[in-house]
């Protein structure tokens, strides 16, 4: 005796060839819905805007495509006000969507899908919920941008030591240090505005992976969808993902650059450094240890970057080996995509909150500033300008000095001119205006350089190009 065979699967996808419905596995590893719930914006401007080009070239009735936007209009609002009904049986979103509609109007939501085919309808919908996520990512980093501006400004003149090797090196002032990450976010900012540059040509049209014999209007959809352009090649448009990976790649470059400067407000706002403050709304304490303050939102922002690096490897990864056209593994598209917008997101928010909220110690900075005679390369410049040494012997020279300055416990400025002129006999009392840290940041008046007038001036040229103003 034999098991009387299953009822036909409920979505019906592949009408009369597959007779017996998925096993129970199978439907769970299918179904995306899940998680591609989140393009149901995007995957309706796609059918409406595909519903008015079949009307516009006569391959869709006019009555039927009025019934189409209706129906599509009612779905939508059932969606955001959290009244529609997600089933998994249904696979996706596109087939939730389509069922649906054809519970509201019949018969006409069946001639929607004329003329294209799930794989250019959810390439599509991921181009354009990609470009959302650029242009939302962009707009919070504009605010991080001005948060850094504001910041810098502000601290032109706060003198802080500059580091090579986390040893202090040379004075800088906080401001110039901040204008380094302005200058590494603005790249960013260009790197996303690329992408959705390269990304915003429009697959809809490119059916399966062959086109349509259709008389179809691409540049009609891709224009309506606010498309640049149609893309060029029915295969390329359903197979490839690389608008996404390009966008991920963006998101974690910034990523890192925003986990080193988490990384360096954990290490300024500890007891060792006390460069900075952060107020409670950025820090938390400890249910044991009633003294600390600790800088978890950089911390948890320094380790949410890793999610944004895990998302681009997966998708490279599910890319790579991947012949032509679409193949199922590529459903897995979304979810690290998803998840990197979200932490990304949130990253660069936390980021722009720290950075305002944070207040510098000067009194701190400027004493780290002075240690580890970080003006000896003011000494070794003025050797060569003022006494016309070769570098190299100038180099030489200022070692012997600061080995002599470490012996009896000073500072260069502390030394005595005569210990000075011990080592080398030509050296004047003008050789102290260079020795303090204020005059070592005041001298580096080089474009880009630490001077405060140099801060002031890339301030100003960023928020020009910017378009930011205080």
């Amino acid at each position: 005796m034999t098991d009387n065979p299953p009822a036909p699967h409920s979505n019906c996808l592949w009408g009369g060839r597959v007779e017996r419905g998925p096993a129970e596995i199978m439907a769970e590893i299918n179904a995306s819905i899940g998680f591609d719930r989140k393009l149901y914006a995007q995957d309706i401007a796609g059918s409406r805007a595909h519903a008015e080009m079949l009307v516009a070239t006569a391959i869709l009735a006019r009555e039927d495509g009025a019934a189409i936007q209706r129906g599509l209009s009612l779905i939508e609002a059932e969606i955001g006000e959290g009244r529609f009904a997600f089933r998994t049986d249904r696979e996706d979103i596109h087939l939730n969507i389509e069922a649906r509609l054809a519970e509201l109007i019949g018969p006409a939501a069946g001639r929607l899908h004329t003329a294209r085919s799930r794989n250019d309808q959810v390439a599509t919908d991921f181009r354009l919920w990609v470009r959302d996520a650029i242009d939302r990512l962009s707009a919070l980093l504009r605010g991080l941008l001005a948060a850094l501006l504001d910041q810098a400004q502000a601290q032109a003149e706060t003198v802080m030591p500059g580091f090579t090797h986390l040893q202090v090196a040379q004075p800088i002032t906080f401001g110039h240090h901040l204008m380094a990450y302005v200058a590494m976010l603005e790249r960013d900012l260009g790197r996303l505005g690329d992408a959705r540059a390269r990304l915003n040509e429009c697959p809809l049209g490119a059916a399966a992976l062959a086109g349509t014999s259709f008389p179809i209007d691409r540049a009609m959809t891709a224009r309506a969808l606010g498309f640049d352009r149609p893309t060029t090649n029915s295969l390329d448009s359903v197979s490839s993902r690389d608008f996404a990976l390009e966008y991920l790649a963006a998101a974690a470059i910034l990523g890192v650059h925003l986990s080193r400067l988490a990384e360096e407000i954990v290490i300024w706002t500890s007891a060792q450094f006390h460069f900075v403050r952060l107020s409670d709304a950025f820090t938390t304490g400890s249910s044991i240890m009633p003294q600390k303050r600790n800088p978890d939102a950089a911390e948890l922002a320094r380790a949410k970057v890793g999610r944004v690096l895990g998302a681009l490897t997966s998708l490279m990864v599910v890319m790579k080996g991947l012949p032509l056209a679409y193949a199922k593994d590529m459903q897995e598209d979304k979810e690290p995509t998803f998840e990197a917008a979200q932490a990304i997101e949130l990253v660069v928010a936390a980021m722009a909150g720290m950075v305002a909220d944070l207040v510098p110690d000067a009194a701190a900075m400027r004493a780290a500033a002075g240690t580890g005679y970080a003006t000896a390369t003011d000494l070794a410049d003025w050797l060569v300008r003022v006494l016309d040494l070769p570098f190299r012997e100038a180099h030489h020279v200022t070692g012997r000095i600061v080995k002599l300055a470490e012996g009896r416990g000073l500072a260069l400025e502390d030394l005595p001119l005569a210990a000075l002129q011990d080592v080398e006999p030509r050296i004047t009392g003008a050789v102290f205006e260079v020795l303090s840290v204020d005059s070592s940041v005041r001298s580096r008046t080089s474009f880009g350089g630490t001077a405060p007038v140099q801060v002031r001036s890339q301030i100003e040229a960023a928020r020009q190009r910017l378009g930011i103003m205080s």
